[in-house]
């Protein structure tokens, strides 16, 4: 009988110390998950009756029509048994080959092995017939109603993207032949990796998406001149320097979204939206919001508003000695800049000249590939997460977002980082995409409950700040820019939303490609195209089938129509006055606050 100490002497040096770390690296895995912070378990999946029903209406149809169920069960048998007799018959002759792969490509199984080792192969297959007869269960449910039948097969497919063979050390061939490469390194880099990520988040399994040490802010991203001229408990404003010697006379305020941090307009000077604004001779101001802790739980949207929106306006009005500034609104910013425009329509207030929208959804009837997530079980769950910590925090947000696409943003960063070892890489919009904010208690049911679920300021009025709010008030000169692959603001969405707003002058335009990568388009890239059709009470199918497709970026379409309703040329203003003094270089203070877990 051998001891321990006879086992590592027979070791090599390089097996003795990794049997030492991974030792260590367990001890501080259990640490990690132990110290993990409390989660409501309403965001977690949904609540048991959904799938309670789907059981009982299979049983139904069952019951109802068996010889359907029994085909499509026989189906299944018949193809699971086939598969595996092929495998024998094939093993039986003495070769190690697969069989014929008669499924389409999966670029999860891009490995050779998955086609021509047996055991791979086999593997596979029966993965994407169980996938398979899955989905085709799901479909089959007929006695749900619309939105409990699309919940189903959101959730049911996240089953099926979790079981892939691929997310599995012994089933995955990229990470068993690098394991065998690297003699076991890239298993403790990645174990490295998984506990690191544990440990960076509270026990709370977020992985990381970029390499955080290649990232400074104000350094090699979101270096774009200017300063902070004005600060509130809501937000720094941002007033960048001129890089023309004059300037159109009516300044440019941005409102980006809140869920993340504004850098995603100024990552690198190639792709800064914000460096290109000031560079066709406009005098541009930011908004970058706070990020909010537990001491922000009684914040709504009137506190965005009221201190950011309006604060804005009136520091920017002061600054520049004008009447009017035109407002872009980015996303959740983009739908608040359209609340702003109807409550100043109700006060009276022309400030705002014109407004610009990015990806800005003010009609919620289609609450789209969210679906899952906006019925009243998760939003419980939201409102006793809110009620307990006064915030929603960012990863949970994050965490929705990821499982939208699940193989992309889950399991395939996971399987690189624990798996194979491998760092992440050096990517400036995945290190943005993980810098997120929390959102305030309140402002996020506000945000659910009004808008999203009961659709109230398209249908019937959002009472805010003692108005009735109307999507039709929006009466200002207005373009909306929506992206064609969007799965966060579906551009039909956001097209019906501009139809119902009541401005006789609107331009829409749908840009190639998704939520960031359409928007975050230079004209330097010729990448991605952009459509446009003047006629707006087409149905969104019509108006894209008629639209004229031009190659190129949007922003100088866009620009073209902003130059129209900014006035003459200006000397160039230089950051803050004698009452707005400079209190920081930009990016500022507020983008460097980081959410906790």
């Amino acid at each position: 009988m051998t001891t321990n100490d006879d086992v590592a002497s027979e070791n090599s040096p390089q097996m003795t110390a990794n049997l030492e770390k991974i030792e260590a690296l367990s001890e501080r895995l259990i640490k990690a998950v132990s110290g993990k912070s409390s989660t409501n378990p309403a965001l977690s999946g949904p609540d048991r009756e959904l799938f309670s029903n789907a059981l009982n209406s299979y049983w139904h149809e069952m019951m109802q029509n068996p010889a359907k169920m029994f085909e499509h069960q026989a189906a299944y048998w018949g193809k699971s048994v086939k598969h595996y007799v092929e495998a024998q018959q094939v093993l039986s002759k003495g070769k190690l080959e697969a069989p014929s792969d008669a499924f389409t490509t999966d670029k999860r199984f891009s490995n050779p092995l998955w086609n021509t080792h047996p055991y791979f192969n086999f593997v596979k297959q029966q993965y994407l017939i169980n996938a398979e007869a899955i989905a085709q269960a799901v479909d089959d449910v007929e006695d749900l109603d619309s939105t409990e039948k699309q919940r189903l097969k959101y959730f049911s497919q996240q089953i099926i993207d979790m079981m892939a063979p691929t997310n599995f050390l012994g089933t995955n061939p990229d990470a068993l032949e690098k394991a065998v490469q690297t003699e076991g390194q890239s298993l403790l880099d990645g174990l490295e990796n998984l506990v690191a990520d544990l440990e960076a988040n509270n026990g709370e399994l977020i992985v990381k998406l970029a390499d955080e040490k290649a990232f400074q802010l104000g350094e090699n991203i979101a270096t774009t001149p200017g300063k902070v001229i004005y600060r509130n408990k809501m937000m720094e404003l941002i007033q960048y320097s001129p890089t023309t010697e004059t300037v159109h006379e009516t300044p440019l305020i941005m409102f980006p979204p809140w869920i993340n941090k504004f850098y995603i307009l100024d990552l690198k000077k190639q792709n800064s939206m914000i460096k290109w604004i000031t560079e066709q001779g406009y005098t541009l101001f930011v908004v970058s919001w706070i990020n909010p802790d537990e001491s922000y739980a009684d914040v709504g949207l009137e506190g965005y508003i009221e201190e950011g929106y309006l604060a804005a306006i009136r520091e920017v009005k002061e600054i520049t000695g004008v009447k009017q500034v035109n407002c872009i609104g980015y996303c959740i910013a983009g739908t608040t800049l359209s609340l702003t425009l109807s409550l100043l329509k109700k006060r009276g207030d022309k400030s705002i000249k014109s407004a610009t929208f990015f990806t800005a959804l003010t009609d919620f009837s289609n609450q789209g590939e969210f679906t899952p997530f906006l019925q009243n079980d998760f939003i419980d769950g939201i409102e006793a997460e809110v009620n307990e910590k006064g915030m929603l925090r960012s990863f949970i947000m994050a965490r929705t977002f990821s499982f939208l696409r699940s193989n992309d943003l889950v399991y395939t960063p996971a399987i690189k980082s624990y798996m194979m070892g491998e760092a992440p890489p050096a990517f400036d919009l995945l290190y943005w995409n993980g810098d997120g904010a929390n959102l305030p208690g309140k402002m996020a049911v506000q945000y659910l409950r009004g808008l999203c679920q009961s659709n109230e300021f398209a249908d019937g009025g959002f009472t805010l700040m003692g108005e009735t709010l109307n999507l039709k008030d929006v009466d200002v000169p207005l373009c909306s820019i929506a992206c064609e692959t969007d799965h966060i603001a579906a551009w039909k969405t956001c097209y019906r939303g501009v139809q119902q707003m009541g401005s006789t002058s609107k331009t829409f335009i749908v840009t190639q490609s998704g939520h960031i990568a359409g928007i975050v388009n230079p004209p330097s890239k010729n990448k991605y195209g952009h459509y446009t059709n003047d006629d707006l009470k087409l149905d969104a199918d019509a108006w894209l089938e008629q639209a004229e497709f031009t190659q190129g970026s949007w922003w100088p379409r866009w620009e073209s129509w902003l130059k129209k309703r900014s006035g003459k040329q200006v000397p160039a203003r230089l950051p803050g006055d004698s009452t707005h003094p400079e209190l920081c270089d930009a990016p500022g203070t507020y983008v460097m606050i980081n959410s906790k877990v």
